[in-house]
């Protein structure tokens, strides 16, 4: 499949049907939004975040909509230690039994501002965020992803991810390192597993990040989450079986 067919890919309505689907950042912008489309596709969602008024919020969506009844996971990444992941593995594998797929999307943005003035401290929160906690929860939860017939794992990556940008500091940082933390577990589990790795630029979308790295920035001029949907359906489906290692673009720019 080409990727002008990713990009408006159109999924069948059970593609989704039976599998568990772990969505980190669930509670606002592209993982909000992705949780809602997995739901409409069949998937019992796990809806992992750190506001759980939120996450109240995003439950009762999918719920409303007919949705297999989601569940709530409320855990801060920039405080989890490493029993924490180890815990919520546990707590999958008692309570769902198996899992499908993880759709990485919780992230923070940090400061823009020159390196010569960034603050250590939002340098360190944004990396345990952003790279850390990724990389942590996927390692706990390989065991689980092994088990399933058929597993998916899609980390979100930046364009500033790809090629750095002035005043974007520790996030592009942090994206950098996704993009190769993707690439190492597509790698290493390329021939030993029926799990595929792969990173996603969602370029400019409509998102409460977007908006406060570009608060000048109409809203209405970049697309909505759900414009991009199409290829976080096809990643996380069947459809993409055999395609992994790869850094995609959400939609054509």
């Amino acid at each position: 499949m080409n990727m002008e067919d990713i990009w408006h890919y159109q999924a069948t309505p059970n593609l989704l049907k039976d599998k568990v689907i772990l969505v980190t950042g669930a509670s606002d912008g592209i993982g909000r939004a992705a949780a809602k489309t997995y739901a409409a596709y069949g998937a019992t969602v796990l809806l992992l975040g750190r506001d759980l008024n939120k996450l109240d919020a995003v439950y009762d969506e999918i719920e409303a909509a007919g949705g297999a009844q989601p569940a709530i996971i409320p855990l801060n990444f920039s405080a989890a230690l490493p029993s924490d992941f180890e815990k919520l593995a546990i707590t999958i594998e008692q309570e769902f039994g198996r899992l499908d797929g993880i759709l990485h999307c919780a992230g923070v943005l940090g400061d823009l501002t020159p390196l010569e003035m960034y603050n250590p401290d939002t340098w360190d929160e944004v990396m345990k965020i952003n790279l850390r906690a990724p990389y942590m929860l996927t390692q706990q939860l390989l065991a689980l992803l092994k088990n399933a017939p058929d597993a998916s794992v899609i980390f979100m990556s930046s364009s500033v991810g790809r090629q750095a940008r002035a005043f974007w500091g520790a996030y592009s940082v942090s994206k950098a390192g996704v993009e190769n933390l993707s690439a190492l577990f597509a790698d290493e589990l390329e021939n030993t597993s029926n799990i595929r790795v792969n990173c996603v630029n969602p370029l400019g979308t409509r998102t409460p990040m977007r908006a406060k790295a570009y608060p000048a920035e109409d809203p209405m001029s970049v697309y909505p989450p759900e414009h991009i949907m199409p290829i976080f359906l096809y990643l996380m489906g069947a459809d993409s079986k055999g395609i992994t290692g790869k850094s995609l673009d959400a939609r054509g720019k």
